[in-house]
């Protein structure tokens, strides 16, 4: 019959209990021999002395380890993957059997069957990690885009700006209808394309002029042949490709008689372009500045080079038509053409004709601008 303890003599039994285990964490390897002489003293076996706390964290380890070890193999067998080799020498009939077979063997051991992957022989094993950054790029790629949709507001505003800009341009045209025919054969608007010469391909030579009336009916569109060796074509921006201005193309002119035709065409006329003094200065000829009308140099045109202000600077053609004409010009990605950039340019004119012709009437620059 077992003996009855009370609730106090058990709690006394368990700070017991508790004192020998903090007294045994203190002693070290060096007292082995000094406990072991205390218990022979008062009478004690050998059988029954007290582990030390080393031994005790030793023999805990290894009970740890050897438990541990089963359970890492199991968790080893469960997250990695079994590749078997499948040989490609097998029939249709044979490879199903083989796949069975390896399909028990690896049951055998312990390994789930989602685990278990046949590569075909030759073909290269694919690291587990890899696979699933693939995976998950492919995901992202197939994923569609999310639709971005406007405001109501920025619709509205937009809507506003497009029927502003219509009344505008409709406004303009009944103007420009009125103008007498007199009047309108006055001006001509002209464009150049160049192509680069020389070791960098920095200096500029005439590849195409264009010239149109009024009403953008072409005066004049040809391509000029080069006879230096041409070291940059500028295709992305002018458009020129080499058959256009080799010496061989019979449609393309020399450049003296590109030049004498349009020093005809100019005669008496009043120039309109953008940024005329570069097409000027590739076909060798001049103009009067009062019968000039440059749209890079108009100050109304042109914006300040810094924020709060300063030196005036000229705009790109393409944006100016953009906001005045609600047109687009020189897209992205294509080469330009001379033909509707000069007619881009003459509508652009339009635009500030009898604002810019008071202006100058009243005493403005002598290169029409203002």
């Amino acid at each position: 019959m077992s003996p009855f303890f009370s609730k106090k003599v058990k709690a006394e039994m368990r700070s017991r209990k508790r004192k020998k285990k903090t007294t045994a964490g203190a002693e070290i390897d060096g007292d082995a021999d000094q406990s072991h002489s205390l218990k022979n003293v008062n009478g004690e076996k050998s059988n029954g002395f007290k582990r030390t706390l080393d031994e005790k964290h030793s023999t805990n380890d290894d009970d740890n380890s050897q438990t541990d070890e089963p359970r890492s193999k199991k968790s080893k067998l469960d997250v990695c993957t079994l590749t078997i080799i499948l040989p490609s020498n097998l029939t249709s009939k044979e490879a199903k059997k083989f796949r069975k077979d390896e399909r028990r063997k690896a049951r055998a051991k312990g390994v789930p069957e989602e685990n278990i992957k046949f590569i075909l022989e030759g073909e290269e094993r694919e690291d587990p990690n890899q696979s699933s950054s693939k995976d998950n790029n492919e995901s992202k790629a197939n994923k569609k885009p999310k639709k971005s949709f406007p405001r109501i507001n920025e619709l509205l505003s937009q809507h506003a700006a497009q029927k502003k800009l219509e009344e505008q341009i409709a406004k303009r045209n009944a103007i420009n209808d009125a103008v007498p025919q007199s009047e309108k054969e006055k001006y001509v608007a002209i464009d150049c394309e160049m192509v680069g010469i020389g070791t960098s391909g920095a200096k500029s030579a005439l590849a195409r002029a264009s010239a149109v009336d009024w009403d953008g009916n072409v005066l004049l569109d040809t391509f000029v042949r080069v006879p230096e060796r041409v070291t940059d074509f500028r295709t992305h921006v002018s458009g020129v490709r080499p058959k256009d201005i080799h010496i061989t193309n019979e449609n393309a002119m020399n450049h003296a008689d590109v030049r004498n035709e349009m020093e005809k065409l100019l005669h008496g006329k009043i120039l309109v372009g953008h940024a005329l003094k570069n097409d000027l200065s590739v076909l060798m000829i001049s103009h009067p500045r009062t019968d000039m009308r440059d749209t890079a140099k108009y100050k109304p045109f042109m914006r300040p080079s810094g924020r709060v202000g300063g030196k005036m600077r000229p705009r790109k053609l393409r944006d100016l038509v953009y906001e005045n004409l609600g047109l687009r010009i020189q897209r992205q990605g294509e080469g330009h053409c001379s033909i509707e950039d000069a007619r881009a340019t003459m509508e652009l004119f339009k635009c500030v004709r009898g604002r810019w012709e008071k202006e100058l009437a009243k005493g403005g620059s002598k290169r029409g601008t203002k």
